[in-house]
């Protein structure tokens, strides 16, 4: 690295944000939230601009008012477990396989085609080591994910014509039908809907990777000098994470942390981070992508670096980063003798 245009400091530990910062699994999330747009009758480039950076639990509570305060959890749940299919479906049902296409698949013959169980969701794109520790993270509340799926994509994939109780038409020759054929309808439409949905997400590679720099970065800190403080719940966060060969650092902060009273862009997560480590976050350097998780590291008073990964320099060069680089290739990290370690980003 260069020292020209280079500025060094020192700190005491790093926090850094997951998604856009360690790993890019951006295609997902905005499958995801697509998909959640759509159900609610939403543009879903609105919903995917207003969600970045913040906790689901946040995006839900704004988007699907409805969802009550004992369901939150697994909505939460439901929801990251979709954003890691839409992560893996590429690469295991998709072009990226070697399998038979998603129409012939034997998921079709899965206990999803029922609706009683969701794909797999703990496995590894083809391209990376399997994770036993993601699997550990999967819950086995699969029959709602599953209900809550078909019923999505019910409403956002089958014509309205075709849609079961819709239209007096279609209304008037079910009751000429006996209860046998209903049967078989209904299981056919769910069939044909599944295919369709596998379809269009196995159709895009948007398997999780790891940034420029952040492997390098990561192995020259110390450890138990350095946390992650995340906008995901733990499915999401642990399940990106060990995807791409990082290892969850003990000290990981999810949105589903009990002690945290609000999420990004409220400083919380970083200060909890922080005092875990058993450092002031004054003393730390927090690394972040978003305009949310900038500000809120801002807040927690910690030396800010922001990487374009997510957004272009000119959407985050004003939020309040004391540097903006391009990615974390920009900076460098040494231990130095007095315990401290010392940071020369490349401007």
């Amino acid at each position: 690295m260069s020292s020209q245009n280079a500025h060094t400091f020192y700190a005491d530990a790093v926090l850094f944000d997951m998604d856009g910062t360690l790993t890019d699994s951006i295609a997902a999330v905005e499958a995801a939230w697509g998909k959640v747009a759509k159900d609610i009758g939403q543009d879903p480039a609105y919903v995917i601009a207003a969600t970045h950076g913040k906790r689901a639990v946040d995006n839900l509570a704004q988007f699907k008012p409805h969802i009550k305060a004992h369901e939150m959890d697994d909505e939460v749940q439901n929801f990251e477990e979709s954003i890691l299919f839409f992560a893996d479906a590429y690469n295991m049902y998709g072009p990226g396989s070697q399998r038979p296409s998603p129409a012939s698949s034997p998921v079709l013959n899965s206990p999803l085609s029922s609706g009683s169980a969701t794909p797999d969701l703990s496995f590894s794109p083809s391209n990376s080591a399997p994770s036993s520790r993601a699997s550990s993270f999967v819950s086995p509340r699969r029959p709602s994910f599953a209900s809550k799926l078909n019923n999505m994509l019910t409403m956002s994939v089958v014509p309205e014509a075709a849609v079961y109780g819709q239209g007096p038409q279609f209304e008037d020759s079910i009751m000429e039908e006996d209860q046998q054929d209903i049967v078989m309808f209904e299981a056919n439409q769910k069939k044909h809907v599944l295919e369709a949905w596998q379809q269009e997400a196995t159709s895009v590679d948007r398997s999780v990777r790891i940034l420029p720099g952040v492997k390098r970065m990561m192995s020259s800190i110390p450890e138990g000098r350095y946390a992650v403080a995340t906008s995901g719940a733990k499915t999401y966060a642990y399940g990106c994470m060990t995807r791409v060969g990082i290892t969850p650092p003990k000290i990981t902060i999810t949105a589903d942390d009990k002690r945290l009273k609000a999420g990004k862009p409220a400083p919380d997560p970083f200060l909890l981070a922080a005092r875990e480590l058993g450092f002031s976050a004054k003393n730390c350097v927090v690394f972040e992508d978003s305009p949310s998780g900038i500000r809120a590291g801002v807040a927690s008073g910690a030396t800010v670096i922001a990487v374009c990964t997510s957004h272009e320099r000119k959407h985050i060069e004003h939020v309040g980063a004391h540097f903006v680089v391009e990615n974390m290739d920009k900076v460098k990290c040494e231990p130095c003798a007095d315990g401290r370690l010392k940071f020369t980003v490349q401007l």
